[in-house]
């Protein structure tokens, strides 16, 4: 009696998980490219763990609480790891809706990975999308990064204004010195008539050229 319980089983299981069959999903492993020299022999031990680990997800989907090891078929096993898997409900003899199982697989994808030492490009759940990363926060508050910025920019437009004014003050202060320098020059020009260096008029000081001066004038006192 145990016997037969055993084979209609066995035929029911058989029915239920098929390639490509309803609810059916494909597994690919790909342990000596991830490990290595490292890498593990896939036998019925690794088999059983992740039977575990699918009933460990299914677990957490609500009304699926009483999901257990036994629940999870696994049928064409192949030397290169690969695999199709089902859960089926057992009071009803039928698989479970591929959307709860997609479900709880993407939830727990990263705690089947680590299980495994692997990840999702070397454990491949063919009709389950991969899992995304969480965002990494920043070592520093976005707001810190912010502020810095437009600091450093004020500081230069500050800086930029000061040394501006500078230049601005030197170009008026040299401006007067070079007038007087060219006047001075002017000043101290001396022309030369018919051979004869001629001193100009001053006239600021109110000086007369000594060359135009009459003999007379130079004996006669003032």
């Amino acid at each position: 009696m145990l016997w037969l319980l055993f084979f209609l089983m066995t035929v029911i299981h058989a029915e239920l998980c098929q390639p490509d069959a309803e609810n059916a999903f494909k597994v690919r492993l790909s342990i000596r490219r991830a490990l290595g020299d490292k890498a593990y022999v896939w036998d019925t031990n690794e088999e059983y763990l992740f039977r575990a680990m699918v009933a460990f997800s299914m677990r957490k989907v609500p009304n699926r609480e009483t999901t257990e090891i036994s629940h999870v078929l696994l049928c064409n096993v192949t030397q290169r790891v690969s695999f199709w898997f089902v859960v089926t409900d057992p009071s009803k003899n039928h698989t479970l809706p591929a959307v709860e199982v997609q479900s709880a697989i993407r939830m727990n994808r990263n705690r089947i990975n680590n299980v495994f030492f692997l990840n999702d490009q070397t454990l491949e759940f063919l009709k389950i999308p991969s899992t995304i990363a969480p965002p990494m926060d920043p070592p520093v508050p976005i707001w810190i990064i912010i502020f810095g910025v437009i600091f450093c920019i004020v500081i230069v437009a500050i800086t930029l204004l000061v040394l501006s004014g500078i230049r601005q003050r030197r170009r008026k202060n040299k401006g007067p010195s070079e007038v007087d320098d060219a006047e001075e020059k002017c000043e101290n020009t001396i022309t030369i008539e018919n051979g004869i260096p001629c001193n100009p008029l001053d006239l600021k000081g109110g000086h007369i050229n000594d060359v135009f001066v009459t003999e007379d004038e130079r004996l006669t006192p003032l």
